[in-house]
């Protein structure tokens, strides 16, 4: 969202451009995804010795728990980046790596071999950030681009 404030930088102007809902979003996101991540290793752990899980099923949910970890880091670390340093191209990969990371939190929703009820509820609730996310990142890729264009 583009702000009014104005900041003297050795005589000249500069407006901030930075989007403070998105800021917020991307850090409680991060926080929120630590916990998604612990919970889901802790149910993983409760559905392999509990549910009679086929192994490679099971090893490979958790490689892709892994790899999801890794994306949803570097997303979180190149968004807060793009948006606080007003650059395109790194909001616009943080806006690429949501695509990969919505189709492993729709996995985790619908197409894991077995689905609990607690694992629904924050895989909504994670993907009701990301939701939020790309629509204030784009919001914020448009400010931006059009800042440039005025300089």
């Amino acid at each position: 969202m583009a702000s009014n404030n104005v900041i003297g930088n050795r005589g000249k102007k500069t407006q901030i451009l930075s989007s403070l809902p998105l800021q917020i979003l991307l850090y409680f996101n991060g926080w929120y995804f630590a916990f998604f991540w612990i919970c889901e290793i802790l149910i993983f752990a409760y559905k392999g010795t509990v549910l009679p899980y086929p192994g490679s099923n099971l090893a490979g949910e958790i490689v892709l728990l892994f790899t999801l970890l890794a994306v949803e880091t570097v997303r979180i670390f190149i968004g807060k980046k793009g948006n606080l340093t007003e650059k395109l191209p790194h909001l616009g990969v943080s806006v690429a790596l949501c695509v990969p990371v919505i189709f492993v939190y729709v996995y985790y929703l619908v197409w894991q071999t077995y689905v609990l009820r607690v694992e629904v509820i924050l895989n909504v609730i994670q993907l009701i950030f990301l939701a939020f996310e790309f629509i204030f990142s784009l919001i914020a890729i448009i400010t931006f681009a059009r800042a440039e264009s005025y300089r």
